[in-house]
């Protein structure tokens, strides 16, 4: 029984450790092969739908590269960490995929929720 449960907690740390590291983190990006309209009508959904939209405004960390493609990414990313609890997907009809690489740039960090 006693070997039991210090196996358990073994794999609990174990885990822990490996997630503490970012090798089970996902972020959610803009496929570069959709057309700027369709990713222009993703993002004002998404900035409609609780994504944060202030950090691409100029000025802001996240404005430059001032692309439609990089706007997008960081305002999926933003919709998806914050309302994947409730059971959000990084689809945005068909617009995002998901990636285990981190995008930020520069002074322009991506969120991400565990």
């Amino acid at each position: 029984m006693a070997q039991a449960y210090i196996k358990m907690l073994l794999l609990i740390t174990i885990f822990s450790i490996h997630k503490s590291e970012g090798q089970f983190d996902d972020w959610c990006v803009a496929d570069e092969q959709t057309p700027d309209e369709e990713l222009q009508r993703a993002v004002v959904w998404a900035c409609e739908n609780s994504a944060d939209c202030s950090k691409i405004q100029p000025n802001q960390p996240c404005f430059l590269p001032n692309t439609i493609k990089d706007h997008a990414s960081f305002v999926f990313n933003s919709y998806f960490q914050r309302m994947k609890v409730h059971g959000a997907t990084c689809y945005f009809n068909a617009a995002a995929l998901v990636t285990d690489l981190d995008p930020s740039h520069g002074s322009c960090k991506f969120e991400i929720h565990g």
